[in-house]
């Protein structure tokens, strides 16, 4: 019998998509004309990757349980996925 794969929570992984977009391009803008500094960079990328992660480690979790997000899950659930180095 085949494994059912639980589905993924696109609302919410296109939701932090968007986000690590957003940050992304203010950051390409930034670099197009020469307006961005080392801090920029710094806290631009620790927003987008925060995102990115969030969208892979979420990508199971109900959009109820995401509503209810806790702080340590908002903690890990930022942090790069380890799983993510075996695909």
């Amino acid at each position: 019998m085949a494994t059912k794969r639980r589905s993924l929570n696109l609302e919410i992984i296109g939701s932090n998509l968007s986000e690590a977009i957003e940050e992304l391009k203010k950051l390409h803008d930034r670099s197009f004309n020469g307006e961005l500094n080392s801090d920029q960079l710094q806290v631009g990328l620790l927003h987008a990757y925060h995102h990115l992660n969030f969208a892979w480690n979420i990508r199971h979790v109900s959009t109820s349980q995401y509503a209810k997000l806790t702080q340590a899950q908002f903690k890990r659930w930022g942090k790069y996925p380890s799983e993510i180095e075996d695909l």
